[in-house]
């Protein structure tokens, strides 16, 4: 075999393993799996866990850090726990039901809306629900 024909097969063979890598990385399409197959709903914790205190915080879920209020019998509330000022966990209180920041004292409604400055955008809120014994939140 002749240099030259060697060159050419090795170069040819390059391409040809390239090839796919090249197309996947080229294609628009998500090769992202669904997470849930009821969706996007993600598990945070146990409905167990979210009746014994009132409420659950979850700081490393699929979907970042959410705080549920509420009890697996009555109405639930999912926020991101993160304060929009300047980052701080948010506190549930139940007695004003309020969310606070215990930073710079901001306060928001149980919809995530700011009440009381100096944060001045709303908390990030997620559908929430029980499915079978576990809490489950989907960005709303």
């Amino acid at each position: 075999m002749k240099r030259r024909d060697f060159i050419n097969w090795v170069g040819l063979g390059w391409i040809a393993t390239s090839l796919p890598v090249a197309i996947a990385a080229c294609s628009s399409e998500s090769t992202t799996p669904k997470t849930s197959a009821s969706g996007d709903w993600q598990t945070v914790g146990t409905s167990a866990e979210l009746d014994k205190a009132g409420q659950l915080l979850a700081k490393n879920s699929p979907v970042g850090p959410v705080l549920v209020v509420g009890t697996s019998k009555t109405a639930m509330t999912a926020v991101d726990p993160t304060c929009t000022h300047k980052g701080c966990t948010v506190v549930w209180q139940a007695q004003t039901k309020k969310f606070a920041c215990p930073c710079h004292h901001s306060e928001f409604g149980i919809d995530g809306k700011v009440q009381k400055g100096p944060a001045t955008e709303p908390l990030k809120t997620y559908a929430a629900k029980i499915e079978r014994n576990s809490v489950v939140v989907k960005p709303v």
